[in-house]
């Protein structure tokens, strides 16, 4: 049953004991329906703790490897359920809507049970830590420990990101848990250029709902928007995510919930995007350390609650809190020039067309193509404003949180911002740092505020800095037509004239980079 490459990969401590398999296990439901869940379980010994894990991937070899057989092969219980609709389980899946009640049906299964001494965990990546947020607050006694990894409380800001629609996101995601396999790529690509976007993605009721409930006033998602209760959880929490995470906003804002209600949650943010093997392996590890401390009382290992990776400067940083220590630097830029003094911001024209959106490389997405990415194709098109500083004299560590303010008037006034701060290296490549989106509709003020990403990054000396502004980032953000249209049904594109006059973005320059 053990895989040895997975065992060598995963690197856990501990010497490794004979542990046993039940499948199927049949769990009921408040409804009636049953959900059918697998348990890992070490061969001696009575009752003890169980760690679940909650997903709609299936229940099998990969599930088995990352959670199941290593984790009870140490000595903790695992048990593996597919949620509703999936992997053999009864009712129908509809993403996120069931998770709260499951959750909860199962959390009282499980301490009936003779092996269950009545302490119940949780651990999982993704859409798996989604499910531990959607029952922990309402735990009642309280899990014992969480492991929410590269995920989040709430999904729906993340899917609708600055009040556009993240059409690549939503709709790969959804089509491929309708159907997984068959929907990949290029056949991708030409589905999301098509309109209207109801018509596209017709066998994901996900998707549908993502198109369909749009509007900022629509409270449909509002039910799977356990946010509001993360700073209620008394469990001990250890968080883990990456710095190209597509949920990494939400995640850090669950970590300063937590702090805010006087609990301690760890954090460790490594190096990757979302659905890469090696955060996959350390979500792992993470999970692991954590749990046997909490479980099984192994030593707490010697570490800061806070660990974070330096992009570009090898190594770790260590932190009392998020967001640690920066100095909040405001820099200007508007005429080409971005500098700590102010520069012309004499208006520039530029014209967004939505049958050529503008594109993007990169980022927060999931595939191959995720992470920092070299963005001078992108930059040297008419729809795209670029501003570059002179080069650095020495090296610059961005730690923490990034906010921009762009001056910028659209004719529609419906229309969108998209910028981006980017590493210039000597050889010309720009290379991604942080960006940020934000839709505008009429009405809207001349400068438009900009959340951008987190980051822990070294610009190194001679290297320079960039900020571009353009009108849209396809296919990540589905294009703006230009109509105020629902997103559902609209096909009429309007070409917009933009006038940018220039504007600020604030880095956290931090000022205590050592190694670990």
């Amino acid at each position: 049953m053990r895989n040895v490459l997975i065992d060598r990969l995963l690197r856990l401590p501990g010497k490794t004991r004979r542990f046993r398999v039940e499948r199927n296990l049949r769990i009921p439901m408040s409804d009636g329906v049953e959900l059918l869940a697998d348990r890992y379980a070490p061969e001696v010994g009575g009752p003890a703790p169980v760690v679940l894990v909650r997903t709609p991937y299936g229940r099998g070899r990969q599930l088995a490897l990352f959670y199941g057989a290593p984790f009870a092969a140490r000595g903790l219980q695992v048990v593996v359920q597919g949620v509703r609709g999936t992997s053999g389980s009864g009712g129908l899946f509809e993403p996120f809507h069931h998770e709260k009640d499951d959750g909860l049906a199962t959390l009282s299964w499980l301490r009936e049970q003779p092996w269950c001494d009545g302490r119940v965990a949780m651990m999982g990546s993704s859409y798996l830590g989604f499910t531990q947020w959607a029952l922990a607050p309402y735990a009642d006694p309280p899990l014992a420990a969480l492991c929410p990894a590269i995920t989040a409380s709430e999904f729906t800001s993340s899917t609708y990101l600055g009040g556009g629609v993240g059409l690549r996101g939503a709709y790969e995601w959804g089509m491929g848990v309708a159907q997984p396999g068959r929907f990949r790529g290029r056949r991708n690509r030409r589905a999301m250029s098509r309109l209207p976007l109801a018509s596209i993605g017709t066998v994901s009721s996900y998707w549908q709902e993502v198109v369909a409930h749009d509007d900022p006033g629509d409270d449909f998602w509002a039910p799977v928007d356990h946010s509001a209760g993360v700073s209620s959880v008394t469990a001990p929490v250890s968080m883990y995510t990456v710095w190209w995470d597509i949920f990494l906003l939400n995640q850090l804002r669950d970590v300063v919930a937590q702090q805010k209600a006087g609990h301690s949650p760890r954090l460790t943010i490594g190096p990757g995007a979302h659905a890469e093997l090696r955060g996959a392996l350390a979500a792992s590890r993470d999970a692991f350390e954590h749990l046997s401390t909490v479980l099984l009382g192994a030593p707490a290992p010697e570490r800061a609650p806070v660990r974070l990776w330096l992009q570009n400067g090898d190594r770790w940083l260590d932190a009392e809190r998020w967001p640690p220590p920066s100095a909040p630097v405001t820099w200007h830029f508007g005429s080409g020039q971005l500098a700590a003094d102010p520069v012309d911001q004499a208006p520039q024209v530029t014209f967004y067309d939505p049958a050529d959106p503008t594109p993007t490389v990169g980022g927060p997405v999931i595939g191959r193509d995720a992470g920092a990415a070299d963005n001078r194709a992108v930059e040297a098109r008419a729809d795209v404003l670029s501003y570059t500083s002179a080069p650095l004299k020495s090296d610059l560590d961005l730690v923490g949180e990034l906010s921009a303010m762009v001056r910028v008037r659209s004719e529609p006034g419906h229309a969108d911002v998209f910028v981006r701060l980017c590493d210039v290296e000597p050889s010309g490549r720009s290379m991604s740092i942080s960006d940020g989106f934000v839709r505008l509709r009429p009405g809207s003020p001349l400068e438009v505020p900009v959340e951008m990403r987190p980051t822990a990054y070294r610009v190194r000396a001679g290297h320079r800095l960039r900020m571009s502004v353009a009108g849209g980032a396809y296919p990540r953000f589905a294009r703006n037509l230009g109509t105020g249209e629902p997103a559902a049904t609209a096909t009429r594109m309007v070409k917009a004239r933009r006038e940018t006059f220039g504007g600020s973005v604030t880095l956290p320059v931090y000022q205590q980079a050592r190694p670990a």
